[in-house]
C-alpha cells in the first residue's frame, strides 16, 4: 500500500481542494521510456483548466516544486524521487480542432496528445510537412516544449501558436513572439503548454507516407529502439555529432552498471534491465569527459534530469 500524504502539509490540504486526479507516492519509472526513477511525491492529472490553473497558483503561492511530466520520452527520474508536485495533462485533457482552407490547414491538438495523433490527424485531412515528427514519441506539449525534431526539421517550424498556462491564467502567444532554440523553447516562467496549433499544408500525401516510412526504416536500422531509452543523449555539438564523437572515444557498447552506452547509436543509452538513474548518469558523466579530454568539446544533455539524483 502506497503512504499517505501527512495530512498537515500543504501538498494534502491543496491536493483535496482541486479538480484533479492526485496520487501519492506514484511510482514514475513505467511512465518513462527508459523506465527509472522514483515515486513522484504526489502525482496530478488535472481534470480541468479550472484545476490546472488552481494547482499551478498553489504551486506558486505556497512554492511548491513543481515538475512537469508529458510522454517521459526524453525524461530521467532521480532514483530519489520527484518531491512536490508531478503534472502530467491527459491525452483528452482538452478537444481537437481542424481549420481548413483551400491550401493548408491548422490542427490544434491538447499537449497531452500524443505526436502520433499529429501525423494521423494530418493524414486524415490531406495536410503535409510535419512527417519530421513522425515516429518520435512523446507527447505533442512536450515536443513544443523542447522544440523536438530530427535532422530534417524541429517543432516549432510547423507551429502556428501555443496556449500556455501560468498562475496568472491561460492564453494563446503567437510562435514569433517566442524565443525557439535548438532542442528548446523559451517558455515564460511557470509556464505550461496546453494546446498547440499547427500550421500545414496540403500536399501529396503518397510522397508523405514514402517519406515517412524512409525515415522510420532509416531509425530502426541506426536505433536501438527494441530496449528502453529516452532518445538523443546529448545535442549534437556545432559541426559534429554526438555519436560519433562518443564512439571515437572507444565508449560504444561500454556497461555501467545495468545501463549501456547503445552498441547501435553511441548517442543513446539503453537500459538492459534492472537499470538505475546513477547508472544512467554515470555513463553520461564519462562520456562527456572521455569527449572532452580527447576533443576539448563539451556535450550538452539533451535529456531533462528531474527530481532527486542519490
Amino acid at each position: 500500500m502506497k503512504p499517505a500524504l501527512a495530512s498537515t502539509t500543504p501538498l494534502h490540504r491543496l491536493s483535496r481542494v482541486w479538480d484533479a486526479e492526485t496520487l501519492a507516492e506514484e511510482p514514475l519509472a513505467p511512465k518513462t521510456s527508459v523506465r527509472v526513477g522514483g515515486n513522484a511525491e504526489l502525482y496530478v492529472r488535472p481534470r480541468s483548466i479550472d484545476g490546472l490553473l488552481g494547482v499551478l497558483k498553489a504551486a506558486w503561492a505556497e512554492n511548491l516544486p513543481l515538475t512537469l511530466l508529458g510522454g517521459g520520452a526524453n525524461t530521467l527520474v532521480g532514483d530519489g524521487g520527484v518531491r512536490g508536485i508531478t503534472l502530467k495533462l491527459p491525452a483528452d485533457f482538452l478537444p481537437e480542432e481542424v481549420r481548413l482552407s483551400s491550401s493548408e490547414g491548422r490542427l490544434t491538438l491538447g499537449a497531452g496528445a500524443a505526436i502520433a495523433r499529429l501525423i494521423q490527424l494530418a493524414k486524415q485531412n490531406g495536410l503535409v510537412g510535419a512527417e519530421f515528427l513522425a515516429g518520435i514519441p512523446g507527447t505533442i506539449g512536450g515536443a513544443a516544449a523542447m522544440n523536438a525534431g530530427t535532422k530534417m526539421g524541429e517543432c516549432m517550424s510547423v507551429v502556428e501558436a501555443l496556449e500556455i498556462a501560468t498562475p496568472d491564467g491561460i492564453g494563446w502567444t503567437e510562435r514569433s513572439a517566442l524565443v525557439c532554440r535548438y532542442r528548446q523553447t523559451m517558455l515564460p516562467q511557470g509556464g505550461v503548454v496546453t494546446r498547440v496549433r499547427f500550421l500545414l499544408r496540403e500536399g501529396d500525401l503518397i510522397k508523405s507516407a514514402a517519406q515517412m516510412d524512409a525515415d522510420l526504416s532509416y531509425r530502426k536500422r541506426t536505433q536501438p529502439l527494441s530496449l528502453p531509452n529516452f532518445g538523443s543523449v546529448f545535442q549534437n555539438p556545432p559541426g559534429d555529432f554526438a555519436g560519433r564523437l562518443i564512439e571515437a572515444a572507444g565508449l560504444k557498447s561500454f556497461t555501467i552498471g545495468r545501463a549501456q552506452i547503445s552498441a547501435v547509436h553511441a548517442n543513446w543509452i539503453v537500459n538492459l534491465g534492472g537499470c538505475t538513474a546513477r547508472d544512467v548518469v554515470s555513463l553520461m558523466e564519462l562520456a562527456s569527459a572521455r569527449v572532452r579530454d580527447l576533443t576539448g568539446i563539451e556535450l550538452r544533455p539533451e535529456v531533462k534530469r528531474v527530481g532527486v539524483f542519490e
